[in-house]
């Protein structure tokens, strides 16, 4: 044995006083304790127990050794009992990167997920910057477009699409557009992506829809909320994704446009690093997610 196994066949032998009752507790023959003990006593210098043919007792040295022994075994006992409960329970902080408009997406799930899984303590960082989720710290990372990084694994969470909307105020003010083309004569809120500076294309039938029409009708925001609260106040038409527009539509503050129009499509999908072990809390995170994110009851 080793001089782990050493100071625990020791303990258990002056616990029960045997070498046999030893061997019964640890599931070994009482030949392996003896020998293990005498490997101890050896590697310590000093005899642990006075050994007689019917029974073995601590010698001085012995008990005050056993007693340090004891107490040091039970708070490894301990010790491995809290790693066990560790990572068995989902505990502890897990930090998420998602994009900016994911927010309205994520947040509806977020109080059931605290609900279900108290002890995790989440992190989430809102931002439409490309972070690296290894040299950055992060646990995961939630996007809605592809991410190619080998040193990641992922996992779909759901389907997602724009839809060209404005509110009903705007639309009796100033027509409802019939074609694509028609929009060159409406107000388009457009929504430039932090990350590059760039607009946000408008596909429509896989057709970049507003290309080359006229910059003065539009209104520029590098924030979804602001671009949802425009086509609320009237302000033009706006591309937004379903589920910003979800509640607005349902509630009658905005109308759809171009319905019969094919709009883009994409898929928001949870990413962790390949090198890391998969500890609970992030296990239960993305399954949580991908059984919840895109729950019907919120479509």
């Amino acid at each position: 044995m080793d001089t782990l196994g050493g100071l625990v066949a020791f303990v258990r032998a002056a616990e029960t006083r045997s070498f046999v009752a030893a061997a019964r507790v640890l599931g070994i023959s009482a030949s392996a304790v003896g020998k293990s003990v005498a490997r101890l006593e050896a590697q310590l210098g000093v005899r642990l127990f006075h050994r007689s043919t019917r029974s073995i007792s601590l010698t001085e040295e012995g008990a005050a050794f056993f007693d340090r022994c004891r107490h040091a075994l039970e708070e490894l006992e301990l010790a491995q009992s809290e790693l066990s409960k560790a990572t068995q329970t989902p505990r502890g902080r897990l930090r998420v990167s998602l994009p900016a408009v994911g927010y309205r997406l994520i947040m509806p799930v977020v109080p059931r997920f605290r609900q279900m899984y108290p002890d995790i303590e989440l992190d989430l960082d809102f931002s439409d910057r490309l972070v690296d989720v290894i040299d950055e710290g992060f646990d995961a990372v939630i996007r809605g477009a592809d991410l190619a990084d080998s040193r990641l694994m992922s996992r779909g969470l759901g389907p997602y699409r724009l839809m060209l909307c404005a509110s009903p105020e705007y639309l009796a003010r100033y027509g409802v557009p019939r074609e694509p083309a028609d929009l060159a004569t409406h107000q388009r809120l457009r929504f430039k992506v932090r990350s590059t500076g760039k607009l946000q294309e408008w596909l429509l039938d896989d057709v970049p829809a507003v290309q080359g029409m006229s910059s003065s009708q539009e209104l520029v925001f590098n924030n979804l909320e602001a671009l949802l609260m425009g086509a609320l106040q009237g302000l033009g038409i706006a591309y937004l994704p379903d589920f910003a527009a979800r509640e607005p539509l349902r509630d009658g503050g905005l109308q759809r446009v171009l319905e019969q129009c094919r709009t883009r499509e994409g898929t928001f999908s949870i990413l962790w690093p390949t090198s890391r072990h998969m500890v609970p809390r992030l296990r239960v995170f993305v399954d949580f997610l991908a059984e919840h994110l895109f729950d019907d009851e919120r479509s």
